[in-house]
C-alpha cells in the first residue's frame, strides 16, 4: 500500500548509514498535497560505536520500543552485490535475507546512498534548495542526480507512465572533455600525473587539489602543497589569484560535465546537484558560467536548454530517498 495523507499505516523504518554515523528514523505519514514525507524519531549513533549494523539498529528500536516497523529501506554508503552489503569504511558486512529474518520484516530493501538520492529528487522541497538554472520539467521524464564530494557519483531515477527505477552508474570514471582553450591546457597538465583523468579526477574533493596544480602550471606559478580547504581559504580571503581560478575553473567545467550527464540521461525531468563541495560554493557557482557551458552541446543546446537544475541545500536526503524507495515499490 503506497503512504498517503489520510489512510493508517505502520510506520516504515528508514536508516542513512555512512562511515560517520547510522542515522536511523521512522516515516510516519506522506502528504500529498506538498508531496512530502513525514519524517519522525531521527536518531544518530556514531558508528564506530558498535561492531556491526544490526546492533546499532537493535539500539534505535529500543528508543522507539512501542513501535515495531515491518517494513524497512536503508540507504548504505557502499556496494551491495548479490544480496550482501559491505561497509568498507567500519568493516561492517551483512546478508540482505539474514537482515530481513533478524530484524522480523516483511519487506527490506538496501540501497546505495547515491540510488536513494535519485529516489529522493522528486520528493524534494523546492523551497529548501536553490535554483542555479531555470528550464521546464518533464514531471513524467528522467531526473539526473550528481554530486562531487569524497568522490564523484552519479544516478539516475528512469521514469515511465508505469514505474519508476534507478539507473545507478560509474558516471565519475567517463573521460572528462575539454571544451575550450583553458580546459584543454588543464588537461595536458592533468594527464601528467594521472594516465586517465575522468570527471572524478578533478570534481572531487582531491579532485579540487590536482585542478590547482594544472592551473599553477599553466598560469606558469609554482605550486604550493594546499589541500582543498585550503584553497578555497585563499581563493575566498583574495589571498592567492591561482586558487581563485581554480575555484572558478571548478564552477565552471562542472557546468559542462553536468550537462553531459544531463543529455545521456535525458533528463528532461531535471538535474539534481548534491555532494558536500558544491553548496558551500553557492554564491560562486551562482556567479559562475555553470548555466552557459551546462547547455552549450551544439545540436542538442535547446535540448539542454529546458532543463532546470537545482543545488541540493536540505537535510535528510537518504532517508528521504530510502521512504521514496519503498514508497515507490508498491
Amino acid at each position: 500500500m503506497s503512504l498517503n495523507s489520510s489512510a493508517q499505516f505502520d510506520p516504515i523504518l528508514v536508516a542513512d548509514v555512512g562511515g560517520t554515523n547510522a542515522r536511523f528514523a521512522l516515516i510516519t505519514a506522506f502528504n500529498e498535497h506538498t508531496n512530502q514525507f513525514v519524517i519522525e524519531h531521527i536518531n544518530i549513533f556514531p558508528s564506530a560505536n558498535f561492531g556491526s549494523l544490526e546492533s546499532a539498529l537493535e539500539q534505535y528500536l529500543q528508543t522507539v520500543s512501542h513501535i515495531t516497523p515491518k517494513r524497512a529501506c536503508l540507504a548504505v554508503a557502499g556496494p551491495i552485490k548479490s544480496g550482501q552489503v559491505h561497509l568498507t569504511n567500519l568493516g561492517w558486512h551483512f546478508s540482505v535475507s539474514e537482515f530481513k529474518t533478524h530484524f522480523d520484516l516483511q519487506q527490506l530493501e538496501v540501497i546505495n546512498d547515491f540510488a536513494a538520492f535519485a529516489y529522493a529528487a522528486p520528493y524534494l522541497d523546492p523551497k529548501q534548495n536553490v535554483i542555479v538554472k531555470s528550464g521546464q520539467a518533464d514531471d513524467n521524464a528522467n531526473i539526473g542526480v550528481i554530486g562531487p564530494g569524497t568522490g564523484f557519483g552519479a544516478a539516475c531515477l528512469v521514469r515511465t507512465s508505469q514505474s519508476t527505477a534507478v539507473l545507478s552508474s560509474e558516471g565519475g570514471h567517463i573521460s572528462l572533455a575539454p571544451v575550450n582553450e583553458l580546459d584543454t591546457l588543464l588537461l595536458n597538465e592533468l594527464r601528467k600525473d594521472h594516465p586517465h583523468v575522468s570527471i572524478e579526477t578533478v570534481f572531487s574533493g582531491p579532485g579540487i587539489t590536482h585542478l590547482y596544480k594544472a592551473m599553477s602550471a599553466v598560469k606558469g606559478v609554482t605550486a604550493k602543497n594546499l589541500d582543498a580547504a585550503q584553497i578555497s581559504s585563499l581563493a575566498n580571503s583574495g589571498e592567492c589569484a591561482v586558487c581563485d581560478a581554480t575555484l572558478n575553473q571548478f564552477c565552471d567545467w562542472i557546468g559542462s560535465v553536468a550537462g553531459d550527464l544531463a543529455v545521456v540521461y535525458g533528463a528532461l525531468g531535471g538535474l539534481f546537484i548534491g555532494g558536500g563541495i558544491l553548496p558551500r560554493m553557492q554564491a560562486r557557482l551562482l556567479e559562475s558560467r555553470f548555466v552557459e557551458r551546462f547547455s552549450q552541446k551544439g545540436i542538442m543546446s535547446q535540448y539542454a536548454g529546458q532543463i532546470p537544475v537545482i543545488l541540493v541545500t536540505q537535510d535528510n536526503i537518504p532517508l528521504i530517498g530510502a521512504a521514496a524507495c519503498l514508497h515507490n515499490s508498491k
